[in-house]
């Protein structure tokens, strides 16, 4: 079991979300989020002030996938999130030690909403 977290543009968001969906991966949280990486921020003057914007506004996306669904979610994420610009976001896969499904009790595998066939 993986957990999947993408940082990408905000507007990219729709765009993941179809190749997910087209991937048959639903389960996903989705948090606005502020930050700063390789972009650095960039400057505007505002009223004649000139302003530092270090923090920019991106998406964190979280997905739970079983391993046989990580190489279908990473290639969605991917062909959603891609603009060939600066900018684009960043992906990190963590190892998933337990999991438990509140409602029914289900764990591990069984719990992680992704566990049909790999598409």
């Amino acid at each position: 079991m993986k957990l999947i977290i993408a940082y990408i543009r905000p507007e990219r968001l729709t765009a993941v979300k179809q190749a997910l969906y087209a991937k048959e991966i639903f389960s996903m949280t989705v948090t606005n989020v502020l930050g700063s990486g390789r972009q650095k921020g960039f400057t505007e003057t505002y009223r004649g002030v000139v302003m530092e914007v270090n923090l920019l506004k991106k998406v964190r996306i979280e997905i739970g996938v079983n391993d046989s669904f990580l190489d279908a979610a990473l290639k969605a994420i991917e062909t959603g999130a891609r603009t060939g610009k600066e900018g684009d976001g960043v992906v990190f896969v963590l190892d998933i030690a337990r999991s438990l499904r509140i409602r029914t009790g289900e764990s591990d595998i069984a719990a992680v909403a992704a566990t049909r066939t790999a598409p």
